[in-house]
């Protein structure tokens, strides 16, 4: 598995855009596992700079308005279908909330990116081939 050579991932409110088609744009709706249990809103969307393509969903869950909540990245891959006000995905809350912590101090993030897809059992965007055995399975 190779790294990409020019992607960065930024959030995608950081850059004042937004999605071509509105109705497409998953921000604020909330995420139900695989159970059916609901783990948090979507906050923000990671997006890949070179090829223009949402790569994770920033998921909030906990806190109070917004203050002292769990910041997670769940790979776009994980979801399962998505509802004028819900994304569901093919994960469990608890396989969600053990996932790697997110430190915004990290200098060199793809190899957290990296983490969290094997984590989660997906290939990163930036590799090719078949996917791994287990892939999927989580």
């Amino acid at each position: 598995m190779t790294e990409p050579t020019n992607s960065v991932l930024i959030k995608l409110g950081d850059r004042g855009q937004t999605v071509a088609d509105p109705a497409e744009d998953v921000r604020g709706r909330h995420v139900i596992d695989i159970n059916g249990t609901k783990i948090g809103r979507v906050a923000d969307l990671l997006i890949d700079t070179q090829h223009r393509q949402v790569r994770f969903l920033r998921v909030e869950h906990g806190g109070v308005l917004g203050f002292g909540a769990t910041i997670t990245f769940i790979p776009v891959e994980a979801i399962g279908r998505i509802t004028g006000d819900q994304v569901f995905i093919h994960q469990s809350s608890e396989h969600v909330s053990d996932s790697p912590l997110y430190d915004p101090e990290i200098v060199d993030q793809m190899p957290y990116y990296a983490g969290l897809y094997d984590y989660y059992g997906y290939l990163p965007f930036w590799a090719s081939g078949p996917p791994g055995p287990g892939t999927h399975d989580r």
